[in-house]
């Protein structure tokens, strides 16, 4: 079954990997763990426990994978600005520690 997921992180397709995402599931780009709270439809910075899923059990690390029951995974995970963010940010720190 096709669909249009991207990695949360790197914004690379996940295509090629069929639903649903394992615990063990991982970005074939980026390497991280996409069974985590920041791929999910529920998750959302801006409500306690940055998740919209009352049931669900409160998770400590939201990119780490979990066990939680309402997982689904999120067309809209990936954040281009964040990104871009976190690309300048490593480029400004390789900058200043290159010998």
């Amino acid at each position: 079954m096709a669909h249009d997921i991207s990695c949360y992180r790197c914004g690379a397709s996940l295509e090629a990997l069929s639903l649903p995402f394992s615990r063990q599931d991982e970005c074939p780009e980026c390497s991280n763990y996409l069974h985590v709270c920041k791929m999910c439809v529920n998750y959302d910075p801006g409500v306690p426990r940055q998740c919209r899923e009352d049931g669900a059990e409160d998770v400590a690390e939201k990119d780490r994978p979990n066990f939680c029951d309402w997982f689904k995974p999120s067309d809209a995970a990936f954040d281009a600005k964040r990104k871009d963010e976190e690309d300048q940010a490593r480029a400004a720190l390789d900058a200043l520690f290159d010998d």
